[in-house]
Protein backbone atom coordinates (compact mmCIF):
# COMPACT_ATOMS: atom_id res chain seq x y z
CA UNK A 1 0.00 0.00 0.00
CA UNK A 2 1.50 3.37 -0.97
CA UNK A 3 1.37 6.38 1.33
CA UNK A 4 1.03 10.04 0.42
CA UNK A 5 1.05 13.18 2.60
CA UNK A 6 -1.53 14.99 1.64
CA UNK A 7 -28.02 12.12 11.55
CA UNK A 8 -28.93 11.61 13.54
CA UNK A 9 -28.34 14.61 15.74
CA UNK A 10 -31.09 17.18 16.23
CA UNK A 11 -30.54 20.27 14.13
CA UNK A 12 -30.85 22.42 17.27
CA UNK A 13 -27.72 20.87 18.83
CA UNK A 14 -24.86 23.38 18.36
CA UNK A 15 -22.48 20.49 17.71
CA UNK A 16 -24.54 19.43 14.69
CA UNK A 17 -23.86 21.23 11.46
CA UNK A 18 -24.18 20.91 7.74
CA UNK A 19 -21.05 19.24 6.33
CA UNK A 20 -18.78 21.35 4.13
CA UNK A 21 -19.49 20.92 0.41
CA UNK A 22 -18.11 17.58 -0.74
CA UNK A 23 -17.44 16.26 2.76
CA UNK A 24 -18.62 12.62 2.91
CA UNK A 25 -20.82 11.20 5.65
CA UNK A 26 -18.95 9.44 8.46
CA UNK A 27 -19.80 6.74 11.01
CA UNK A 28 -17.57 6.96 14.10
CA UNK A 29 -17.08 3.49 15.64
CA UNK A 30 -15.44 2.80 19.03
CA UNK A 31 -15.00 -0.70 20.52
CA UNK A 32 -15.21 -0.90 24.32
CA UNK A 33 -14.45 -3.51 26.99
CA UNK A 34 -13.92 -1.63 30.27
CA UNK A 35 -15.88 -0.75 33.38
CA UNK A 36 -19.31 0.86 33.48
CA UNK A 37 -17.71 4.03 34.82
CA UNK A 38 -15.23 4.05 31.94
CA UNK A 39 -18.12 3.58 29.50
CA UNK A 40 -19.86 6.68 30.85
CA UNK A 41 -16.63 8.67 30.53
CA UNK A 42 -16.18 7.47 26.95
CA UNK A 43 -19.70 8.48 25.95
CA UNK A 44 -19.12 11.91 27.50
CA UNK A 45 -15.92 12.36 25.45
CA UNK A 46 -17.60 11.31 22.22
CA UNK A 47 -20.51 13.62 22.95
CA UNK A 48 -18.12 16.51 22.32
CA UNK A 49 -17.37 15.47 18.72
CA UNK A 50 -18.85 17.70 16.05
CA UNK A 51 -20.82 15.69 13.51
CA UNK A 52 -23.13 16.55 10.65
CA UNK A 53 -26.43 15.29 9.32
CA UNK A 54 -25.84 11.79 8.00
CA UNK A 55 -23.02 11.04 10.46
CA UNK A 56 -23.30 8.76 13.49
CA UNK A 57 -21.49 7.96 16.74
CA UNK A 58 -21.57 4.38 18.06
CA UNK A 59 -19.82 2.63 20.96
CA UNK A 60 -19.79 -1.17 20.73
CA UNK A 61 -19.74 -2.82 24.16
CA UNK A 62 -17.68 -6.00 23.74
CA UNK A 63 -17.97 -7.27 27.33
CA UNK A 64 -19.45 -10.76 27.77
CA UNK A 65 -22.18 -9.38 30.03
CA UNK A 66 -22.83 -6.19 28.09
CA UNK A 67 -26.40 -4.93 28.46
CA UNK A 68 -28.66 -4.56 25.46
CA UNK A 69 -28.66 -1.37 23.44
CA UNK A 70 -28.50 1.86 25.44
CA UNK A 71 -29.76 5.06 23.82
CA UNK A 72 -28.10 8.43 24.21
CA UNK A 73 -29.14 11.67 22.49
CA UNK A 74 -26.04 11.60 20.27
CA UNK A 75 -24.10 8.39 20.98
CA UNK A 76 -25.53 4.89 20.48
CA UNK A 77 -24.19 2.14 22.74
CA UNK A 78 -24.76 -1.36 21.37
CA UNK A 79 -23.71 -4.81 22.57
CA UNK A 80 -21.44 -7.31 20.79
CA UNK A 81 -21.22 -10.11 23.35
CA UNK A 82 -20.69 -13.08 21.03
CA UNK A 83 -16.91 -12.86 20.69
CA UNK A 84 -14.37 -10.93 22.75
CA UNK A 85 -12.48 -9.31 19.89
CA UNK A 86 -12.23 -5.58 19.23
CA UNK A 87 -12.43 -6.36 15.50
CA UNK A 88 -15.72 -8.19 15.99
CA UNK A 89 -16.95 -5.08 17.82
CA UNK A 90 -15.75 -2.79 15.02
CA UNK A 91 -17.51 -4.91 12.41
CA UNK A 92 -20.72 -4.77 14.44
CA UNK A 93 -20.49 -0.99 14.73
CA UNK A 94 -19.72 -0.60 11.03
CA UNK A 95 -22.78 -2.67 10.13
CA UNK A 96 -25.09 -0.23 11.91
CA UNK A 97 -24.29 2.79 9.81
CA UNK A 98 -24.54 3.88 6.19
CA UNK A 99 -21.85 6.55 6.09
CA UNK A 100 -19.44 6.84 3.18
CA UNK A 101 -16.51 6.48 5.59
CA UNK A 102 -15.90 4.62 8.85
CA UNK A 103 -13.81 6.46 11.44
CA UNK A 104 -12.33 4.00 13.95
CA UNK A 105 -10.88 5.28 17.21
CA UNK A 106 -10.01 3.45 20.42
CA UNK A 107 -11.77 3.91 23.73
CA UNK A 108 -8.57 5.14 25.41
CA UNK A 109 -7.95 8.11 23.11
CA UNK A 110 -9.17 11.69 23.41
CA UNK A 111 -10.29 13.15 20.06
CA UNK A 112 -10.53 16.88 19.34
CA UNK A 113 -14.03 18.21 18.67
CA UNK A 114 -13.23 18.80 14.98
CA UNK A 115 -11.60 15.42 14.31
CA UNK A 116 -14.04 14.50 11.53
CA UNK A 117 -13.45 17.76 9.64
CA UNK A 118 -9.68 17.36 9.94
CA UNK A 119 -9.83 13.98 8.23
CA UNK A 120 -11.35 15.36 5.06
CA UNK A 121 -9.32 18.53 4.56
CA UNK A 122 -8.17 17.94 1.89
CA UNK A 123 -10.54 15.36 0.36
CA UNK A 124 -9.27 11.81 -0.05
CA UNK A 125 -8.14 10.65 -3.49
CA UNK A 126 -10.48 8.35 -5.39
CA UNK A 127 -8.31 5.24 -4.85
CA UNK A 128 -7.63 5.97 -1.19
CA UNK A 129 -9.23 3.47 1.17
CA UNK A 130 -7.44 4.35 4.44
CA UNK A 131 -6.73 7.70 6.06
CA UNK A 132 -4.16 7.36 8.85
CA UNK A 133 -4.68 9.92 11.59
CA UNK A 134 -1.98 10.74 14.11
CA UNK A 135 -1.75 9.29 17.63
CA UNK A 136 0.24 11.03 20.36
CA UNK A 137 0.97 9.32 23.66
CA UNK A 138 -0.12 11.22 26.76
CA UNK A 139 2.39 13.96 27.69
CA UNK A 140 3.29 14.79 31.29
CA UNK A 141 1.28 17.57 32.87
CA UNK A 142 3.06 20.53 34.44
CA UNK A 143 3.99 19.62 37.99
CA UNK A 144 2.69 16.04 37.65
CA UNK A 145 4.92 13.03 36.99
CA UNK A 146 3.54 10.23 34.85
CA UNK A 147 3.69 6.68 36.26
CA UNK A 148 6.72 4.77 34.89
CA UNK A 149 4.68 2.76 32.37
CA UNK A 150 2.97 5.86 30.95
CA UNK A 151 6.25 7.81 31.01
CA UNK A 152 7.92 5.03 29.01
CA UNK A 153 5.10 5.10 26.43
CA UNK A 154 5.46 8.88 26.08
CA UNK A 155 9.26 8.74 25.66
CA UNK A 156 9.04 5.92 23.12
CA UNK A 157 5.99 7.33 21.29
CA UNK A 158 4.77 3.75 21.49
CA UNK A 159 1.44 4.21 19.70
CA UNK A 160 2.60 6.67 17.05
CA UNK A 161 1.51 5.87 13.50
CA UNK A 162 5.13 6.55 12.52
CA UNK A 163 5.95 3.09 13.89
CA UNK A 164 3.91 1.42 11.16
CA UNK A 165 3.62 3.91 8.29
CA UNK A 166 7.34 3.96 7.52
CA UNK A 167 7.75 0.20 7.23
CA UNK A 168 8.02 -1.66 3.92
CA UNK A 169 4.40 -2.75 4.35
CA UNK A 170 2.74 0.34 5.87
CA UNK A 171 -0.54 0.16 7.72
CA UNK A 172 -2.68 2.42 9.91
CA UNK A 173 -3.50 1.61 13.51
CA UNK A 174 -7.18 1.46 14.37
CA UNK A 175 -6.52 3.68 17.40
CA UNK A 176 -7.27 6.46 14.90
CA UNK A 177 -7.96 5.83 11.23
CA UNK A 178 -10.73 6.24 8.66
CA UNK A 179 -11.69 3.59 6.09
CA UNK A 180 -13.77 4.06 2.98
CA UNK A 181 -16.91 1.93 3.43
CA UNK A 182 -16.95 0.74 -0.18
CA UNK A 183 -13.43 -0.65 0.13
CA UNK A 184 -14.10 -2.04 3.61
CA UNK A 185 -17.08 -4.03 2.38
CA UNK A 186 -15.34 -5.26 -0.78
CA UNK A 187 -12.52 -6.94 1.17
CA UNK A 188 -14.79 -8.34 3.88
CA UNK A 189 -14.04 -5.95 6.76
CA UNK A 190 -11.92 -6.99 9.72
CA UNK A 191 -11.13 -10.58 10.54
CA UNK A 192 -13.06 -10.78 13.76
CA UNK A 193 -11.70 -14.07 15.11
CA UNK A 194 -8.35 -12.58 16.17
CA UNK A 195 -7.24 -10.54 19.17
CA UNK A 196 -4.50 -8.39 17.62
CA UNK A 197 -3.13 -7.48 14.18
CA UNK A 198 -6.48 -6.93 12.48
CA UNK A 199 -5.62 -3.38 11.46
CA UNK A 200 -2.50 -4.49 9.59
CA UNK A 201 -4.36 -7.42 8.02
CA UNK A 202 -7.13 -5.13 6.75
CA UNK A 203 -4.65 -2.66 5.26
CA UNK A 204 -2.67 -5.44 3.57
CA UNK A 205 -5.82 -6.88 1.98
CA UNK A 206 -6.87 -3.43 0.82
CA UNK A 207 -3.44 -2.84 -0.71
CA UNK A 208 -3.62 -6.19 -2.50
CA UNK A 209 -6.97 -5.11 -3.95
CA UNK A 210 -5.39 -1.95 -5.40
CA UNK A 211 -6.44 0.60 -2.75
CA UNK A 212 -4.10 3.20 -1.25
CA UNK A 213 -3.42 4.90 2.07
CA UNK A 214 -3.02 8.60 2.86
CA UNK A 215 -1.70 10.28 5.98
CA UNK A 216 -3.76 12.77 7.94
CA UNK A 217 -1.26 14.12 10.47
CA UNK A 218 -3.58 16.98 11.47
CA UNK A 219 -6.31 14.51 12.47
CA UNK A 220 -4.60 13.72 15.77
CA UNK A 221 -5.84 12.15 19.00
CA UNK A 222 -4.15 11.73 22.39
CA UNK A 223 -3.69 8.21 23.72
CA UNK A 224 -4.10 7.59 27.46
CA UNK A 225 -1.31 5.12 28.16
CA UNK A 226 -1.35 2.22 30.59
CA UNK A 227 -0.61 3.34 34.14
CA UNK A 228 0.71 0.05 35.47
CA UNK A 229 3.70 -1.85 34.18
CA UNK A 230 1.80 -5.13 34.43
CA UNK A 231 -0.89 -3.85 32.05
CA UNK A 232 1.71 -2.44 29.68
CA UNK A 233 3.47 -5.81 29.48
CA UNK A 234 0.17 -7.61 29.00
CA UNK A 235 -0.59 -5.26 26.09
CA UNK A 236 2.83 -5.94 24.57
CA UNK A 237 2.31 -9.70 24.88
CA UNK A 238 -0.98 -9.38 23.01
CA UNK A 239 0.77 -7.38 20.30
CA UNK A 240 3.41 -10.09 20.10
CA UNK A 241 0.73 -12.72 19.58
CA UNK A 242 -0.78 -10.65 16.79
CA UNK A 243 2.63 -10.03 15.22
CA UNK A 244 3.40 -13.77 15.11
CA UNK A 245 0.00 -14.40 13.52
CA UNK A 246 0.71 -11.74 10.90
CA UNK A 247 4.12 -13.23 10.21
CA UNK A 248 2.47 -16.58 9.46
CA UNK A 249 -0.16 -14.93 7.24
CA UNK A 250 2.37 -12.61 5.55
CA UNK A 251 5.77 -14.34 5.74
CA UNK A 252 8.61 -11.98 6.62
CA UNK A 253 6.36 -9.35 8.22
CA UNK A 254 7.82 -9.76 11.72
CA UNK A 255 10.53 -12.40 12.18
CA UNK A 256 11.03 -13.51 15.77
CA UNK A 257 14.15 -12.51 17.69
CA UNK A 258 16.65 -15.11 18.85
CA UNK A 259 16.36 -15.53 22.59
CA UNK A 260 20.09 -15.98 23.46
CA UNK A 261 20.97 -12.71 21.76
CA UNK A 262 17.95 -11.05 23.35
CA UNK A 263 19.12 -12.18 26.80
CA UNK A 264 22.60 -10.69 26.27
CA UNK A 265 21.06 -7.43 25.07
CA UNK A 266 18.72 -7.28 28.09
CA UNK A 267 21.61 -7.67 30.56
CA UNK A 268 23.47 -4.84 28.82
CA UNK A 269 20.39 -2.65 28.93
CA UNK A 270 19.87 -3.23 32.65
CA UNK A 271 23.53 -2.43 33.30
CA UNK A 272 23.06 0.80 31.36
CA UNK A 273 19.96 1.52 33.46
CA UNK A 274 22.00 1.19 36.64
CA UNK A 275 24.65 3.59 35.30
CA UNK A 276 22.01 6.11 34.20
CA UNK A 277 20.30 5.91 37.60
CA UNK A 278 23.62 6.54 39.35
CA UNK A 279 24.10 9.59 37.14
CA UNK A 280 20.53 10.70 37.97
CA UNK A 281 19.51 10.50 34.31
CA UNK A 282 15.95 9.53 35.10
CA UNK A 283 14.50 9.11 31.62
CA UNK A 284 17.51 7.21 30.30
CA UNK A 285 17.37 4.89 33.31
CA UNK A 286 13.67 4.27 32.73
CA UNK A 287 14.13 3.46 29.05
CA UNK A 288 17.05 1.10 29.64
CA UNK A 289 15.16 -0.66 32.44
CA UNK A 290 11.76 -1.04 30.76
CA UNK A 291 12.78 -1.65 27.13
CA UNK A 292 13.97 -5.23 27.78
CA UNK A 293 10.79 -6.06 29.72
CA UNK A 294 8.64 -4.79 26.85
CA UNK A 295 10.61 -6.65 24.20
CA UNK A 296 10.60 -9.88 26.21
CA UNK A 297 6.84 -9.58 26.81
CA UNK A 298 6.35 -9.10 23.07
CA UNK A 299 8.52 -12.08 22.15
CA UNK A 300 7.00 -14.40 24.76
CA UNK A 301 3.56 -13.23 23.62
CA UNK A 302 4.36 -14.61 20.17
CA UNK A 303 3.87 -18.08 21.66
CA UNK A 304 0.26 -17.36 22.68
CA UNK A 305 -2.66 -18.06 20.32
CA UNK A 306 -4.09 -15.00 18.60
CA UNK A 307 -7.46 -16.46 17.64
CA UNK A 308 -10.68 -16.39 19.66
CA UNK A 309 -13.54 -18.83 19.64
CA UNK A 310 -15.94 -18.19 16.80
CA UNK A 311 -19.64 -19.07 16.91
CA UNK A 312 -20.66 -21.58 14.26
CA UNK A 313 -23.46 -19.26 13.13
CA UNK A 314 -21.22 -16.20 12.67
CA UNK A 315 -18.67 -16.27 9.82
CA UNK A 316 -15.65 -14.03 10.21
CA UNK A 317 -16.39 -12.04 7.09
CA UNK A 318 -17.95 -8.68 7.67
CA UNK A 319 -21.66 -8.54 6.94
CA UNK A 320 -24.58 -6.29 7.67
CA UNK A 321 -26.69 -7.51 10.53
Amino acid sequence: MTTTNTDRTPATDPRSHAPPPGRPSVDVVVPFAGSTQALRALVDRLDGLRIAAGDSLVVVDNRPGAPDEVRHPRVDVVAARERQSSYHARNRGAARGRGDWLLFIDADVEPPADLVERYFAPPAADRTAVLAGAVADEPPDDGEALPPAARWAYLQASLSQENTLLEGTPYAKTANCAVRREAFERVGGFRDDIRSGGDADLCFRLAAAGWELERRDDAAVMHRSRRRLRKLLRQQARHGSGSAWLDRAYPGFSPRKRWPGLAVWAVREWAAAARAAAARERDAALLHAVDPLVVWAFEVGRLAPNTVDRPATAPWRWARR
